[in-house]
């Protein structure tokens, strides 16, 4: 796994637009070197102003949509529609916009969908939609992502994978149902660290002061067990995107001062 890169910017809202600008170019670069691109989207404050950037950013028609795979590294586990759900927030500030192919969209089954409530049926059905879109080059039963997008909680929690929790344990199944969440609602379904880790590319955004404890402990080697936001690694590059607030307990020399 690659060792973390951080990179620092003045405030959130210049973070999210350098952060669409950084995925724009990934994607283009990807499509032109395959014929398509994945991304791994995430919920969360972060990760919804990466995607509202995204939809202003000018270079935005640059990707060719049609040709893009989406996926979602957790969800919460909640009806069709309901507006707390990754997959409704980001189509009312993004996806709704742009010119997706509808079958390379790839959300996590509602509480009300064909798994009703059961959270692990849910997960273990996205686990074999990932398996399914796996080709022998990934090495693996998840597609190798261009980006996994990740945001980070005050706890270090990354998707719904919370310290101490069951899922943060998971060595062999790639997506777990989560029960018993520390925070609203308790009920979601996750990607686990194995299928983070298959991404070529992880990024981790987070912004304000309330990350900033989160984000010292992250990167000072914590262990994935109590941080599992330390466990989050790409292949080829894990990108700590951070704003000045959120990176006010690192130590100045993890990132160059051109970055900030």
């Amino acid at each position: 796994m690659s060792a973390p890169q951080v990179v620092v910017h003045r405030d959130k809202e210049l973070m999210a637009k350098a952060a669409a600008a950084r995925l724009i170019t990934k994607i283009v670069d990807a499509q032109a070197a395959r014929g398509f691109a994945s991304v791994v989207l995430t919920g969360g404050r972060n990760g919804n102003g990466l995607l509202a950037a995204l939809a202003e950013a000018p270079a935005r028609d640059a990707v060719d949509w049609s040709r893009l795979d989406l996926w979602w590294g957790d969800e919460r586990f909640l009806p069709d529609g309901d507006p707390e759900r990754n997959y409704t927030q980001a189509r009312e500030v993004l996806l709704d916009s742009v010119p997706l192919d509808p079958a390379r969209v790839h959300p996590m089954a509602p509480s009300d969908g064909p798994y009703g409530n059961d959270a692990d049926a849910a997960a273990e059905a996205y686990a074999a939609e990932l398996a399914a879109a796996a080709g022998p080059e990934d090495h693996g039963p998840v597609p190798s992502f261009d980006v996994l997008l990740l945001g980070v909680g005050p706890d270090t929690h990354v998707a719904s994978l919370f310290p101490e929790l069951p899922g943060v344990y998971e060595q062999e199944r790639t997506v777990v149902g989560v029960h018993g969440a520390p925070k609203p609602p308790p009920s979601r379904v996750s990607m686990t660290l194995p299928a983070i880790r298959a991404a070529r590319e992880v990024w981790l955004l987070a912004a304000g002061g309330d990350k900033a404890n989160a984000a010292a402990i992250a990167l000072s080697g914590a262990g994935e067990v109590q941080a599992p936001a330390a466990g989050a690694r790409g292949r080829s590059r894990t990108l700590w995107l951070l704003d000045e607030a959120a990176a006010a307990q690192l130590p100045r020399g993890l990132y160059p001062p051109a970055s900030a």
